[in-house]
């Protein structure tokens, strides 16, 4: 099986999951931890939708584009 494919057979139902504190619920995102640096992504409002999920790799893809601006308006 590929790496992403094991990141979407992992049940989720005991994940931990965080979220930048002060933001109403309707404009944040919600992180939890999946292990060897894989992360999940979901919306809070809708904590039954669908749950994005990146590797290591990915994940510090995205980190590093943050920090560079690329997502700056």
């Amino acid at each position: 099986m590929s790496q992403k494919a094991d990141l979407y057979a992992q049940d989720l139902s005991e994940a931990v999951w965080l979220a930048a504190p002060g933001s109403p619920v309707e404009d944040r995102i919600e992180i939890a931890e999946l292990g060897d640096g894989a992360m999940a992504l979901r919306n809070p409002a809708d904590p039954l939708g669908a749950i994005q999920r990146y590797t290591a790799e990915e994940w510090q893809a995205f980190i590093r584009g943050v920090q560079d601006g690329e997502f700056d308006r």
